[in-house]
């Protein structure tokens, strides 16, 4: 992959980018191009206009960076390019965080003396990742009414074993029930 330093206003804004960019993504991506340097160049078409990166030229913008690593996507179709936007703003919304990987890594970086801010969660996402201890293991109000005689059917997923049934009454529901 090529990537060149272009000047800053040589690379075209796609007009009709359909991902919505707030000022708090900016700001994230601006402290992690100060903190990091550039780590991913923005990616434009052969006319300029740009493919995957409206985030970090923004951002780049906001810290007064004259010029910009740029990759040309090249052998692409109109067609392709297109869907290759799309997908590089949709695909991150089909991932999400595994807490129980992420919360140690929080820790490390806080052992590390590294803001934990740069990784782009907030104050409160950050304390609760660090403090696994903030829930008092209740469950939340909505999970009052449960039904346990409901049916259910299971599998062992390794041997392949079935069983069905239900939990018998609770006591209470029996004493009402008399």
């Amino acid at each position: 992959m090529k990537i060149e330093l272009w000047p800053i206003d040589k690379l075209i804004p796609y007009a009709r980018n359909a991902r919505k960019i707030p000022q708090a993504a900016i700001d994230k991506v601006a402290a992690s191009i100060k903190e990091f340097g550039w780590r991913q160049p923005i990616v434009v078409d052969a006319d300029r206009v740009i493919v995957a990166g409206h985030v970090r030229l923004l951002a780049a913008k906001q810290l007064g960076e004259k010029k910009v690593p740029v990759h040309v996507a090249t052998g692409l179709t109109p067609g392709q390019i297109k869907a290759f936007r799309l997908m590089d703003n949709r695909s991150h919304q089909e991932s999400g965080w595994d807490v129980e990987l992420l919360a140690p890594e929080m820790a490390e970086l806080q052992a590390l003396s590294i803001d934990a801010a740069l990784t782009g969660f907030d104050a409160d996402e950050i304390s609760k990742f660090l403090d696994p201890g903030t829930s008092d293991g209740k469950p939340p109000e909505s999970f009052k009414e449960y039904d346990e005689t409901i049916p259910t059917e299971h599998e062992c997923p390794k041997c392949g074993y079935t069983w069905s049934g239900a939990a018998a009454p609770k006591p209470e529901a029996a004493q009402e029930a008399a």
